[in-house]
């Protein structure tokens, strides 16, 4: 195996496998040598569920297991179905996406695989290096994925909530289940001061995902995941069914400003970047969308400091985290609130970045004007 490199992707988790097929795919990239070093490859298990909302024909669609063209809200006393118009909501599987990136890699001569751990990375000027328990590898830029979560937990100025969750693929003897729709929050279960849910991905009326979701400080004992999901089957009258497989996760919710560790020629991606949406999680579509613009800001060879930067929706959600880190009990009633007083085009354009000032203005209107005011004065004072 050669030492130097033109480009080295640390992390050969979806960012980094997305960012490697693209770079094989793209005419200017194709012929750079490329390295991956993950301790883990090729990936072929299906260890988790990759879910986003998109115009109802994209790339993806060949290989997609299902796509649902509503979704329900479901809390104490208000339910509602939401028509999400020109998208589909979609579900993709580890697996299939794992399949689709091995092969275009392993066909492509310029892109070597590791099996190994990073132990650092630095950025030297005229070129980088990149340290394994075997080697040292040099290369003019570094793609990393690996999430230090450490320093994110540690730091005080930028609260970190968790995304965690497990979830069952069932298949019942009865039919249990509405496949024209998902279940996006169900927020019907006890929330024990915390902000918890369930969410159901329907494949048929009797094979669904089924998974319960919390975005809290700590994580759970791992028993009480599934003692909360039998309960909630079993509140559903579904009490004959068999586990098809598992999945299990977290993810980080937090506005800590990843983009301020680029480097001239370093650049985080995936979580480590910052890129999974910190008021909800979702981190697919943003690794699809970024991904993208690497390969075009590749062109121009500027600095990868001048990739990510703040925006208004970055301090959205730094004010809505701050609310749910102090008042971790309110986000049924702030989610709640959300989803009565708006109607699902707004609500999801806001949740994509993609709102104007007149939408977001709605959707501010809908939560509790005091609490945020107060966190808004609370977070100015912290600092930015």
């Amino acid at each position: 195996m050669q030492l130097d490199y033109d480009y080295i992707i640390c992390g050969g988790g979806i960012s980094g496998l997305l960012l490697s097929t693209k770079l094989s795919q793209d005419p200017n990239q194709s012929k750079k040598s490329i390295l991956l070093i993950d301790p883990v490859f090729p990936k072929n298990e299906n260890d988790r569920t990759l879910c986003f909302w998109d115009n109802k024909n994209t790339i993806w669609d060949e290989i997609i297991k299902s796509k649902w063209d509503n979704v329900f809200f479901n809390s104490d006393n208000f339910n509602k179905t939401l028509d999400l118009g020109s998208l589909n909501y979609k579900m993709l599987s580890s697996s299939e996406f794992y399949n689709y990136s091995n092969s275009l890699i392993k066909n492509n001569n310029n892109i070597d695989v590791l099996n190994s751990n990073v132990l650092s990375y630095k950025d030297n000027k005229t070129h980088c290096n990149v340290k394994t328990s075997n080697n040292i590898f040099t290369c003019s830029k570094v793609f990393n994925s690996i999430m230090d979560w450490e320093e994110v937990k540690t730091n005080t100025k930028y609260p970190l909530l968790i995304q965690h969750f497990e979830g069952w693929v069932i298949k019942t003897e009865n039919d249990s289940f509405d496949p024209k729709k998902a279940t996006f929050m169900d927020f019907s279960i006890k929330q024990n001061q915390l902000t918890q849910f369930m969410y159901i991905l329907p494949f048929s009326k009797t094979e669904a995902l089924v998974e319960y979701t919390l975005f809290s400080k700590d994580l759970l004992e791992s028993h009480k995941y599934e003692t909360a999901i039998k309960k909630y089957l079993n509140s559903s009258n579904i009490n004959k069914y068999k586990i098809i497989s598992k999945e299990s996760g977290k993810i980080p919710m937090t506005c800590f400003p990843f983009f301020k560790k680029n480097s001239e020629n370093i650049l985080n991606i995936g979580s480590a970047g910052g890129w999974s949406k910190p008021s909800t999680g979702y981190t697919f579509k943003n690794i699809d969308k970024h991904t993208t613009r690497i390969v075009d800001f590749l062109k121009k060879d500027v600095s990868f400091k001048k990739f990510m930067s703040k925006d208004r929706f970055w301090f959205y959600d730094l004010i809505f985290l701050d609310v749910l880190f102090y008042k971790n009990h309110l986000g049924k009633k702030l989610f709640t609130d959300m989803f009565r007083k708006n109607n699902s085009k707004t609500i999801f354009k806001f949740l994509d970045n993609k709102s104007n000032f007149i939408e977001e203005f709605k959707i501010m209107l809908s939560f509790p004007k005091s609490l945020f005011l107060t966190a808004v004065l609370n977070r100015l004072f912290k600092g930015i």
